[in-house]
């Protein structure tokens, strides 16, 4: 499988693909009412009727499958996973599978957000539908060909084969026939047992292209006569240009503008001034010797300190949102005779990808392209149309292979800001973000506190859970944002079948509003409510003398949940642990799946901490790829790791402390436990796989510390060395 930087359109797929002769192509057709179910048409019948294609699938005369992926690939493993579920149903050779990225179009393809962990989830049915059609396509075709009934036939490998006779065509023999056919109107999909190619540990195709070098990343992106910039902007998030000096920057050989810009974040405008040279070096020279005077008047400069007291004093208010409930969880807790209460704090995080932001956009008066490192190209479009006037469709964005993603690539700033710089130079340009300025600038996970209090029966059941949380909502940060609604992923972690178990509950919001920009960060919120919810779940155990595994089997009500802790209780070896290991265990729910770990810590000679072993076990439904998941939730687990010891950010007077990684550390290999994982096999819906796993890695920890130690750990980042 191979992958082109050329992007398509609907009339110059074939061309573009580089596919030979005739075709067999066929796609989903969404009706604009949205009531109507998908409609598989054939690309001759969509151009009859002026109709673009989701989700397209073509075969050429040499039996080569090409392919359109609409969401992006930053290592998550759509890339492989979306052919795996083709060639699955379609009957080839996954190495025969050609992938194309989809420009930017949600009237095509609906939603193109790499993001919530939605991609398989969104749209395994639908592909499995579409390369189903197409098989049965072939099967016709050939069963003409030989006269036969169709249910003589079947595919295998790329060939159609007559069951009797043993004759067979491949399928590029087949798809001038099969273009003259309508595609079936219902089709019989495998039964899990028959998967030869999903739920295997394929290897992945994109690896060679990474290794040695011919994938496109956004870095790797060039144009005839494209200018490359930096920009100095204002270290605090609202500042304004007061002034500056270019007399230097000007000096410096290369460099060819210095131009103040502006870019949109959110409710506001990150201003900045842009040293544009005919390379990178001399941009970024240039920007060492350009002096900008800053206007920093009309906002607060606040630090972290400032930051956390203002979330503690919300928590001490009585003033919040609600967001749900159920029962009358105060007056219960009130009148309890066994109570439990804590306070949880978690950082603000940066994303820290390891390809930093960088955007290549090239402005030519009646439209505008972008290429690059993008999650959400449909969003871009959206976002840059009325700030750039031009008409969606004029504004075509392309996406590249992303280093990393987190979601800090689903926002618009950067290309925002590429687009503003290349109109004004009249030319393509790059603009290239340093390390320093991708952590410096944010936006960042908001950092939270949460004020948790709970109570438990004589028999040791929970009788009353309430949970406030006061940190940033990052839906109140957009224009015209109604600032009092609550936080919807207030609850974000918890597992579902809680609510369904626990009488009494209450869940409230008490936002903050500070001119620090925050946004997506994997798993989102359930990154930091999963560090509350599940620890203190651990507390309302001890509290209620119950083993803590068993104390939340207690208040399960579904069958899936148990059988996922049945599954981690055996394979942690949870009931033979010894008395100088510490075990701790944490449960989390978030997009549409159910991960469950449990960490194993004890004690070096020297008498510090060591963290021995993480066993984790997922739940999300149907899958495709077993080593994907497995990397998915390594990677998951080390990035939650390290928010939970390694790093986090602060601010003082207004600005960010940290800004590369000598400061903002990263963990290390030597810091890596041992991990263990185990995917339950099921027919669940399919659920995420990149953001599951992340949020309930940090309470495991301090659950097993505390196991060990029987010291509470509720405030993030800690130094395993000081414990």
């Amino acid at each position: 499988m191979s992958a082109t930087e050329k992007n398509i359109s609907r009339r110059n797929f074939i061309r573009l693909s580089g596919m030979t002769g005739a075709a067999l192509t066929i796609g989903f057709y969404f009706p604009a009412t949205g009531k109507e179910e998908a409609e598989v048409m054939k690309l001759e019948t969509a151009e009859a009727k002026g109709i673009d294609l989701n989700a397209w699938i073509s075969i050429d005369t040499n039996g080569k499958v090409t392919i359109t992926n609409h969401r992006s690939e930053m290592g998550q493993g759509s890339f492989q996973s979306v052919p795996q579920i083709i060639a699955e149903e379609l009957e080839v050779d996954l190495n025969n599978v050609n992938i194309i990225f989809a420009q930017g179009n949600n009237a095509k393809y609906g939603s193109q957000i790499t993001g919530g962990s939605s991609t398989i989830r969104g749209s395994y049915k639908k592909l499995l539908h579409l390369s189903a059609s197409a098989r049965e396509m072939l099967i016709q075709a050939a069963a003409k060909k030989w006269n036969v009934s169709p249910i003589e036939c079947y595919a295998e490998n790329g060939f159609v084969i007559h069951k009797s006779s043993g004759k067979k065509f491949n399928y590029g023999e087949l798809v001038t026939e099969a273009s003259k056919l309508e595609p079936p109107k219902s089709v019989k999909l495998k039964d899990i047992e028959e998967y030869k190619i999903i739920r295997k540990p394929m290897p992945r195709q994109d690896t060679p292209l990474k290794t040695n070098g011919t994938a496109i990343f956004g870095l790797d992106k060039k144009l005839p006569g494209m200018m490359y910039a930096v920009v100095e902007r204002n270290p605090r998030f609202q500042g304004k240009v007061k002034s500056f000096d270019e007399t230097e920057a000007k000096k410096v050989p290369g460099v060819k503008h210095v131009f103040p810009v502006k870019m949109s974040v959110f409710n506001t405008f990150r201003e900045g001034v842009a040293v544009v040279a005919d390379n990178l070096w001399s941009a970024m020279q240039g920007r060492k010797v350009l002096k900008v005077e800053w206007d920093d008047s009309g906002f607060e400069h606040l630090s972290t300190e400032q930051l956390y007291t203002r979330m503690s004093d919300a928590l001490k208010s009585n003033d919040s949102l609600s967001v749900r409930t159920r029962g009358n969880a105060e007056g219960v807790f009130q009148k309890s005779a066994s109570k439990v209460e804590a306070i949880y704090e978690t950082p603000y995080e940066a994303h820290a990808c390891m390809e930093p932001l960088n955007c290549v956009a090239h402005y030519q008066d009646d439209k505008l392209e972008i290429w690059g490192p993008i999650q959400g190209p449909d969003w871009v479009q959206d976002f840059l149309s009325p700030l750039m006037g031009l008409p969606k469709e004029k504004i075509i964005v392309n996406m590249t292979f992303l280093g990393g993603g987190f979601g800090r690539k689903a926002f618009m700033d950067y290309p925002h800001e590429a687009a503003i710089i290349s109109k004004e130079i009249k030319a393509p340009v790059k603009v290239v973000w340093t390390r320093e300025d991708d952590t410096a600038q944010g936006p960042f996970r908001p950092g939270m506190m949460y004020q948790c209090r709970g109570s438990v029966t004589a028999n040791g059941g929970i009788e009353s859970f309430i949970m406030k949380s006061a940190g940033q909502n990052m839906d109140h940060q957009w224009p015209n944002a109604d600032k009092k609604s609550y936080n919807n992923s207030a609850t974000e972690g918890f597992l579902e079948t809680y609510f369904e178990s626990l009488p009494h509950y209450s869940f409230s919001d008490a936002p903050l509003d500070v001119p620090i920009p925050v946004m997506w960060w994997r798993s989102v919120y359930a990154s930091t409510n999963t560090f509350a919810l599940e620890s203190f779940m651990d507390e309302l155990a001890v509290k209620a003398g119950k083993d803590p595994l068993e104390f939340r089997k207690q208040h399960f009500q579904e069958g899936r949940y148990h059988e996922l802790v049945n599954k981690l209780e055996e394979v942690s070896g949870w009931k033979s642990r010894k008395k100088n290991e510490g075990y701790g265990v944490a449960i989390a729910e978030s997009f549409s799946s159910i991960v469950g770990e449990v960490v194993k810590v004890s004690k070096k000679p020297d008498g510090k901490l060591k963290v021995d072993k993480v066993w984790a076990v997922m739940d999300c439904g149907w899958y495709v790829n077993p080593d994907i998941i497995k990397a998915q939730i390594e990677g998951s687990i080390i990035m939650g790791l390290g928010a939970a010891v390694t790093h986090a950010i602060h601010f003082a007077d207004g600005k960010t402390v940290e800004q590369n990684f000598n400061v903002y550390k990263m963990p290390r290999m030597m810091d890596t436990p041992e991990i263990e994982i185990h995917i339950m096999d099921n027919e669940e819906k399919a659920g995420g796989v990149g953001e599951p796993s992340l949020p309930p890695i940090a309470p495991a920890l301090t659950n097993a510390i505390f196991d060990l130690t029987a010291k509470r750990i509720r405030k993030l980042p800690f130094n395993l060395e000081e414990v």
